[in-house]
């Protein structure tokens, strides 16, 4: 296994891949399905006097910004496997790294999103590390934000991934 990044990676970084727009418009019932599979009582996600008040309408929870990039594993029209975060995919082929894992996860937010939004992300490499062995194998770190924003082009957060890929001992 060789530490050289191929060229194919390398022209991955930096640069804006699988831009897409959500499926259809945020809407509540997913947000109160969320809110009751955690419990969150929340009165601004239940309540739209109290988010007009507060948010100036019905938002949802800034924590549900990677639901709404979640692929339907089926949907008309569509061909091929369907899987978030392709740009993680495409690295463990391309680094020839059959396993991974999370290594670490952030979220920055920006604007509420709103019920009615239609959002758009792209996935940017941000960085890929060196070869290194770990407990789990010989592999790589690797990071992709996922930028979005509304139809209005507002930036309402970010999710920041690092994953390390890795090979296990003797594959």
């Amino acid at each position: 296994m060789t530490d050289q990044l191929p060229s194919k990676v390398q022209e991955m970084i930096g640069k804006p891949l699988y831009e897409e727009r959500t499926e259809f418009p945020i809407e509540m019932g997913y947000v109160y399905n969320t809110c009751a599979a955690v419990h969150n009582g929340n009165p601004l996600f239940w309540d739209s006097k109290v988010a007009a008040e507060i948010t100036g309408g019905q938002i949802a929870p800034p924590t549900m910004l990677s639901v709404w990039f979640r692929p339907h594993y089926w949907a008309p029209g569509a061909e091929g496997e369907r899987k978030a975060l392709m740009t993680h995919f495409d690295l463990k082929e391309l680094l020839e790294l059959p396993e991974a894992v999370v290594a670490g996860s952030e979220t920055i937010f920006g604007e509420p999103v709103r019920i009615g939004d239609v959002l758009t992300t792209r996935q940017i490499v941000r960085e890929v590390g060196p070869l290194k062995q770990t407990k789990l194998g010989t592999g790589r770190f690797w990071t992709i934000d996922v930028e979005t924003v509304n139809q209005h082009g507002d930036w309402v957060g970010t999710d920041i991934y690092t994953m390390l890929g890795y090979r296990r001992p003797g594959q």
